[in-house]
Formats: structure tokens, sequence, C-alpha cells
């Protein structure tokens, strides 16, 4: 018997690797299904014979109750990314500036979840994800039913490969045909599929997704007497791993930008989704010569393709009223996914906007997501038209309380100017205790508005007062005594909030995030802001007349001073708690832009510091920028800082000038 079930086992190891990774499959369904139950029933009958690799382990089965902690023995870093020809050419001139003549392997980003495969003596022990890049979980008995992942190797050898597991167009549309039929929701994108396959606790629903892998990395290939990278495809895919062969070798910048064209112009007609092109060094003593940053090697970088636009139905125009007032024009869309997300609405900001556009109600447009993240409306397709479109018109009228809409001086937008406007009472305490104002968690838009209706809450101090409809509350669907109670933590939470956060919050017209906080750094509590003359506010860098004007109206509406007071009763802080300004001459009085992929910080806090130093940035570079502050990739204001001749920075160079008194 143990003869026969080794051979059954070889049979199918053989069926699945010319199938799955050589496209020639050499036995048909029917027997292969055959060799299948034969090694089941054997496995049944004589389970002492029953091996870890057997190939009945891609079926799934076993149920965790949670994915156990893997530490990666080498870490799993992620890519810089750059985003059109001249990133990628400053890449390549960073590189050859080390005195390197590069040849570069160009390899398909897959659009899926990097997995760790670890081998011992060519059989597979352990599968993880990268997690944060030193822990990920362990997703074995997941990773054993995808049979593009050989459960032993052609070589008894001790090895770490890693790659990407993902789901196939035709897997994931079929899948969404079995749901819709189903009346489940949709899967929004393979790739979220894929991620959410792999993490099923019962390995028998990830064996049913058809997940497949691609390898593409070997972390440790001197090892094992290799020398370049593509030596290292080949090596894995000899031991009988899936490697991708749309993978290509080029001499020069020129080949590399030839090889990007064309996949991009392509890729539409791949089995399965890529989002880009990863560029590395081919020489691994380059490699080891450029080494890395913190998160990043500095040998390698992937090619985002830029925002893909789709086609859908402009089916209505409706309008929004913010917390100023300022009445808003929006897209209703026929749903639509646009990089992974299903779109229903895009803003069309004012009426001047929907006019250049020539949008009318009915039209096919074009949408994409501005910088990866918000949906646009880009154009109408005009050729589409069929005649039954409707002209756009702008309403006279407040859409929530029916009052005359306007606008103000030299502005293009429309307002309600009514005070008593609900829409405009929501909006405005749906600011007050957003993140960047109040944080108020667990008050999101639609609690707001449902507290708002059912009148608990008309102002920002009756959020402070909420306490008293706590067993109201409780008894609302989807609230319950530990949700209420974790709500009424961060309200009182909120009331130590810093000035700058306050202030922002109050919602004045003009007065954004930075303002604020230039705004509570020099006048330290909310009084002396409610007391300081209008002239007073425009000695302030960065206070011109239109904010201190706004400042002025704003205070001078005995309903808002009335807040204020209410607001003070209530205990909230009126004082400005953070660092006060150090003047430091490197950066009093002087305007600075960030750019590139940080590693010692993020960007605010970048900022933060240099407000804290009598200095101010900006988002774009001019004659007026003192210094130019970069990190990895750059790009073009980097590029025009150099024309300008403005000093740059490292983020070291940063580092060693805030310690200078």
């Amino acid at each position: 018997m143990k003869e026969r079930y080794e051979e059954l086992i070889k049979i199918i190891n053989e069926a699945d690797y010319n199938y799955h990774t050589l496209d020639k499959p050499t036995i048909s369904d029917q027997e292969y299904d055959k060799y299948l139950r034969e090694l089941f029933d054997l496995e049944y009958q004589y389970p002492e014979l029953k091996r870890e690799d057997s190939p009945t382990q891609r079926a799934g089965g076993k149920v965790l109750e949670g994915f156990e902690k893997v530490t990666h023995k080498i870490p799993m870093l992620s890519l810089s990314n750059v985003f059109n020809e001249s990133e990628i050419i400053n890449f390549d001139e960073r590189i050859k500036k080390e005195g390197i003549n590069p040849k570069y392997v160009c390899e398909l980003k897959i659009d899926g979840l990097s997995v760790s495969l670890q081998y011992e003596k060519g059989k597979l022990i352990k599968a993880a994800t990268r997690g944060d890049g030193t822990i990920g979980e362990d997703i074995t008995n997941n990773v054993k039913t995808i049979k593009t992942v050989p459960l032993t190797l052609n070589k008894e050898i001790d090895i770490e490969v890693r790659g990407e597991i993902y789901m196939s167009k035709e897997v994931f549309n079929k899948i969404n045909e079995n749901r819709k039929q189903e009346g489940k929701e949709l899967l929004q994108n393979p790739r979220n599929a894929a991620a959410g396959s792999i993490r099923q606790l019962d390995s028998k629903v990830a064996a049913s997704r058809k997940l497949e892998c691609w390898i593409y990395h070997l972390p440790n290939p001197e090892d094992y007497g290799i020398s370049t990278h593509k030596e290292a495809l080949q090596f894995m895919s000899e031991l009988g791993f899936r490697v991708n062969p749309n993978n290509k070798l080029v001499n020069n910048i020129k080949e590399l930008l030839e090889f990007i064209e064309f996949q991009t112009e392509n890729r539409d007609n791949l089995p399965y989704e890529i989002d880009g092109i990863v560029i590395k060094l081919n020489n691994l003593s380059e490699q080891k010569k450029l080494g890395y940053t913190a998160k990043y090697p500095k040998w390698a970088t992937a090619y985002k393709f830029p925002a893909k636009e789709v086609l859908t139905k402009l089916i209505d125009i409706i309008f929004t009223v913010g917390r100023t007032g300022q009445i808003t024009p929006n897209a209703v869309l026929e749903p639509v996914i646009v990089q992974g997300s299903t779109i229903r609405r895009a803003t069309l900001h004012n009426e001047d906007y929907v006019t250049k556009k020539d949008l009318k109600i009915g039209d096919i447009v074009s949408i994409r997501k501005a910088a990866d993240v918000i949906p646009e409306v880009v154009e109408a397709i005009k050729e589409r038209r069929t005649g039954k479109e409707k002209e756009f018109e702008m309403i006279k009228f407040c859409p929530i309380c029916n009052s005359p809409l306007m606008k103000k001086d030299g502005q293009v937008d429309y307002y309600c100017f009514n005070q008593n406007c609900d829409r405009k009472h929501i909006e405005a305490i749906i600011h007050f205790a957003s993140r960047k104002a109040m944080n108020i968690d667990g008050l999101g838009d639609r609690i707001v508005e449902d507290f708002y209706n059912l009148g608990f809450i008309h102002k920002y101090s009756d959020l402070y007062k909420l306490h008293e409809y706590k067993k109201d509350l409780v008894e609302l669907e989807g609230f319950g005594d530990k949700s209420i109670d974790n709500l009424m933590e961060a309200i009182e939470k909120s009331k130590e909030q810093s000035l700058e956060k306050l202030i922002f919050g109050l919602g004045i017209p003009n007065v954004g995030e930075k303002t604020a906080k230039v705004l509570a750094i020099h006048y330290e509590t909310l009084d002396n802001l409610i007391e300081a003359t209008e002239e007073e506010l425009t000695n302030i860098s960065d206070i011109g007349n239109i904010i201190a004007k706004s400042i002025k109206e704003y205070f001078a509406l005995s309903f808002n001073k009335e807040e204020v007071e209410k607001l003070k009763e209530q205990g909230i802080n009126m004082i400005y708690t953070g660092e006060k300004i150090q003047i430091n001459e490197n950066f009093y009085n002087k305007t600075f832009v960030i750019t590139g992929t940080l590693e010692k910080y993020t960007r605010d806090e970048i900022e933060s510091k240099i407000e804290l130093l009598g200095g101010k940035t900006s988002s774009s570079v001019s004659k007026k920028t003192s210094a130019l502050i970069v990190g990895s990739n750059p790009g073009s204001k980097y590029e025009k800082a150099q024309k300008l001749e403005i000093p740059i920075w490292s983020e070291e160079d940063f580092d060693n000038l805030i310690k200078e008194d």
C-alpha cells in the first residue's frame, strides 16, 4: 500500500506542476480526479501513511481559532514607488552616481498578497504574510490549498522564497456571478478577494477560492552561489516554483522605459491584475553596495500605473449644504468600481465647474480617482449623447431650509445665509467632532445626524450634555451600554484638547488647521484671541485681511460668543497646551517645501517642528522657498528647486539644523 501511496503522490504532484506551472497538462481532469480520490481513500483506510506534503492537504479542512504570529528571519521590506518617467530616470541616475553601470530586471507587479514560504529538506513547513515586515501571520494551512505552491520541491533543500498570492480575473468573475445569484454582497476586486480568502480560518473556504501564486524573490541568494537576480529567478524555477515569465533583463534606461510602455498597453490582456512594474538592480554585489533605507531597498523600486479611468452614467446632480452654508453640486453615478472601490458619488465643486465641463444629467462620463483617492468626474463623453440628456441648472434656494442662495463677494460658490439652517448645524457639529478638531472618537457623520434629528444636539455645547440622555441613547438601534460609555469617555477626553483644536473646531470661516495653530501659539488663550483687534491680527505672519476680518465677524455674533461661554462652563480647555515657539534663525520667517518619501519623520511632524521654530511650510516650490526638504523619490519639486537654485536638505540636514541655536 505504501508503494502505491507514494506513486499516487508522485503522479498528482507532476500533474499539478505540468498543469499549473508549465501550462502543459499531461493527464485529463477525469484521470486527475480518479487518482486524487484513490489517494483520499488510502489515507482514510491507512491514516499512518498520511504525509504532511500530501496533495490532499490542498482540499483544506482545518479550522483555526486565529493565526499565530511568525517572525521573519530576514525582514520583508516594501518597495519605494515612482509614478512617472522623470521619477524613474531619477532612480536610475541616483544609482549611476554610486559608480554603477546598472542593468535591471523588470517584473510585473502582481496585485495580490505578499507571502513568505519556508522549506526544509524540500518540504513546505511554513507560509506567512508580510505583516509589518518583521512579524507576519502563519497561513500555512491555507497556502497548502494553492495548487501553484509546491508542497515538495525538486531538491531536498532548505530555502525561503517570497512571492505574491492572487486571484485570477476569471475566478474572481465566477465567484461574483455566484454571489450575485445568491443575493450576497459582491467582492470588490481580485486583490481584496485574495487577501480575504487567504485569511479565512476555515481552510476549505480558502481552497474553494482557487488562489494562485507567483514566486519572485530569494532573500539570501548568496547562500546558493547566485550572483544576479536573473539567476535567482531561474534557480527558483528549477526547484519547481512558479516564476512569472513576463520578466526581462534590460541594459539601460531606454529599454526599461520600453518594457514599461509595452506592459502598460497590454496589462488588460493578462489573466490577472497588475498595478505596476517592479524594477530591480540585477547584480547582487551592486545591490549590497547600495544597501537599504529604514524602509526600502535602495536598489529597487516599483513604478505604479497612473490612475485608471472608467465610464459610467451621470444619473443625477444633487446639492449638499456645508457647515459654512456653501452649496455643493454632487454627481450621482451608476455604481462603478474604480481601482478597487465602488464609486456612487463625486463632488462637482460649484456651478462654474459643471458649466466648464459641460456636464448634463444622463451623460456617460469618465471617472477616476484623483491622486488615487478622491473620485473625480473627468469629462462627459459627448459622442455618446442621445439627445435625452437634461441641462444642468443651479438651484436658487437652499435644498434644506428653502432660503434664497447668494454668492459672497469675489467668490464663485453659492451660500445659504440662514443661521438656523439644520444642515449647516449638522455639518458644523460633524466638523467640531472630527479628528483634526476635537477628535471625539465614535461620533461619526451618521450618528451626529441621528442625534440632531432626535433633538439631543443642536450646537457644540450640547455634545457635553449628552450624558443627560444616556437612557434614551441606549435604547437606540445599534447602541448599547458599552458603546455609549465609550462615546461619553471620548467626549469627556475632548475637553482637554489644546486651544488650536478648539479654534479649528469652531469653524471660523477661512481659518484652517494651520492658521488655528498659528493663532493658538500667538495668543495662548481664546479670550486673548477674541479681544484682538483686526490690526493686531494682520500683524501676525500668514494672517491677512480676509482671515482677520473673518475672526472679528465670527466673535462679533452674539450666538458665537454665547456658545464659547457655554463651552467654558462645561470645562472645555481654552488654553494652548502645546510646545511654544523657539526661535531658530535657520527657520524663523522662512518658507519650506517637503517632498518625497520620508523615513525618520512624517510630513506632519516636520511641518509641526518648522512651525515651532518660527518657520512656515508651503505645498509648492517658488522663488520665495527658503529650502526644499527631500525624502526618497522627490519628483518634480526637486527638479524645480534645482532650476531655481534653492537649497535642498536631506532629513539628516534638517535634523542637524533644528539642533542649532
